[in-house]
């Protein structure tokens, strides 16, 4: 059997394993710290081929639904770059954070600052919530990363952020811009056919190169529980209650647009891509950030198992197995391919609604 496919194999086993292997990742990367320290160079290079590949599976025709209704998307749009920032940044300074502690004080606004995550899309599909809102409110935001992000963070920390606010917006612009031109270039020369047919590979991929962040931000989590285990337990609690915090403050702001939609919003805004925050710094942030980076990955990767059973209970199951009926059936499939991290469950998922669909035909 040749090399290649001996390696094509093995990355799409591993990319039909899903969120079990990027949880598996998180274990590894506490496990062993040595090769945390070897990949921990590497995190600049790593966001910026996850990046490259979520804008290649990128379906544009399905982001034309929601562009014709703007409303939904530019106000949770304005609500995840410029109002949770904004309230992040308020009670930072009201609780005198930035005298007690500045480097924990920045890494919660590099938190605040950071668009959502390039995988958020592929969690709400596994949840059952609405991928393709999601995914344009998603790129509206990264779209305005490069100009909200820098202001907010200097506004609030100061001296604390080691870089300026110029050369941040630069360095954002220069990953966010660059990812795009070459995973839309690379989906123009492979095509949508040839994406498709490969898609547990590139999952396998995408777990495989998210390994060198989770390592990188994961390096030092086992010796800063055992020297401080009550520090790391108090951030940790404190990254719960940040996520949550989201999530509860966007669903009840959006509620009037429905249900799922304010779920999926809710679970959008609380998923910050604090890995493009680390590519634009370089890394150059104080250990407390890193620690707290860390810890904040895990509400992130566990909550679509936690929470998935109570969203399905939460949306009538007509809301959640029919897909609207001003979409185009192409619309309607592009909507399902909207995955950066697909999975089994995603897939039983799909073959559950075709299955209702029919017996409902009948």
């Amino acid at each position: 059997m040749p090399v290649i496919a001996i390696l094509a194999a093995v990355l799409a086993w591993i990319g039909r394993q899903g969120t079990r292997a990027i949880a598996a990742l998180v274990l590894i990367g506490i496990a062993f710290p040595s090769i945390d320290a070897l990949l921990k160079p590497f995190v600049t290079e790593a966001i910026f081929v996850l990046l490259c590949t979520a804008f290649l599976r990128m379906d544009l025709e399905a982001l034309q639904g929601y562009l014709k209704r703007p409303a939904v998307v530019l106000a949770a749009t304005a609500w995840t770059m410029l109002a949770i920032p904004a309230l992040f940044g308020t009670i930072c300074v009201v609780g005198g954070l930035k005298a007690r502690s500045p480097g924990f004080l920045l890494a919660i606004m590099l938190q605040g600052v950071a668009s959502p995550m390039m995988a958020a899309p592929a969690f709400a599909a596994l949840m059952g919530l609405d991928a393709t809102l999601v995914l344009v409110t998603l790129v509206a935001s990264t779209a305005l990363t490069p100009l909200t992000a820098p202001l907010f963070a200097y506004a609030f920390t100061g001296p604390a952020l080691t870089i300026s606010p110029v050369t941040l917006g630069i360095k954002l612009f220069v990953i966010l811009a660059g990812s795009a031109l070459i995973g839309f270039f690379l989906r123009r020369i492979a095509g949508i056919a040839i994406i498709q047919r490969y898609k547990e590979e590139i999952d396998g991929f995408n777990i495989f190169i998210l390994f060198v962040f989770v390592a990188a931000v994961m390096e030092n989590v086992a010796r800063h529980f055992f020297d401080a285990p009550l520090e790391v337990i108090e951030l940790l609690a404190f990254s719960f209650l940040v996520y949550f915090a989201v999530l509860a403050l966007t669903i009840l702001l959006f509620a009037r647009a429905g249900l799922e939609r304010a779920l999926a919003l809710g679970f959008m805004a609380s998923q910050r891509n604090m890995g493009l925050m680390l590519a634009a710094t370089g890394g150059a942030l104080p250990d407390i950030a890193w620690l707290y980076f860390a810890l904040a990955q895990f509400p992130i990767y566990l909550s679509p198992q936690l929470l998935k059973s109570l969203a399905r209970r939460l949306i009538a199951p007509s809301q959640m197995i029919m897909q609207p009926a001003n979409k185009s059936p192409k619309e309607k499939g592009s909507a399902q391919r909207i995955n950066e991290f697909d999975s089994e469950e995603i897939i039983a998922a799909r073959e559950g609604k075709e299955k209702y669909a029919s017996r409902r035909a009948h």
